[in-house]
């Protein structure tokens, strides 16, 4: 093993808030550039508002904590570049925000994910995670083998002649007790 390693990250957006079907806990929802894998990170109640105000520019008559965090950046000419979700820990997400300072100085601010992804949708910052974390974490989102599987249905539905559908549904004839035959 060498002593350098490069530390492969994905740029992600945010896909959206969801519903998690058993808790009814909201879940916020990563997506990676392809479309084709998205992160589910749990979160509560409030951080969900902060989210979706984030994600629909709501300019609320008060600010809001992460508006607020934003503003105090802005007031002190800190500059948020990323937002980077760095591990899980005991099925908790860690992330870090990566600000530079008036002085140029780069600072890692050790962060919920949910502030870290309210507070760069606000600044219009990226929003990385390693790829590690994303390759243990995400579910698969496969619009294109869905499309895909609907062309190939198409086809076939196209290809087939009145008497193929007869003969499939001639084949397709639940069993049943009252007429079934013995299969030769």
């Amino acid at each position: 093993m060498g002593a350098h390693r490069t530390v492969a990250m994905v740029e992600m957006t945010v896909a959206g808030i969801a519903l998690d079907a058993a808790s009814r806990n909201p879940i916020v929802l990563l997506r990676d550039p392809s479309g084709r894998r998205q992160v589910p990170i749990w979160i509560d109640q409030s951080q969900a508002q902060n989210i979706v105000a984030g994600l629909q520019e709501l300019s609320p008559p008060r600010p809001l904590s992460h508006d607020l965090m934003a503003n105090l950046m802005a007031v002190a000419g800190l500059e948020l570049e990323r937002v980077i979700i760095h591990s899980i820990e005991a099925n908790t997400f860690r992330a870090v925000l990566k600000v530079t300072d008036t002085v140029g100085e780069n600072h890692e601010i050790d962060c919920r994910p949910s502030d870290a992804i309210a507070l760069a949708l606000r600044t219009g910052s990226g929003l990385w995670m390693l790829e590690e974390v994303v390759s243990d974490a995400s579910i698969p989102v496969d619009a294109e083998a869905d499309a895909e599987e609907i062309a190939d249905f198409r086809r076939f539905v196209d290809g087939l002649s009145p008497a193929d559908l007869i003969r499939q549904q001639g084949k397709a004839q639940p069993d049943s007790d009252a007429n079934s035959k013995p299969s030769s």
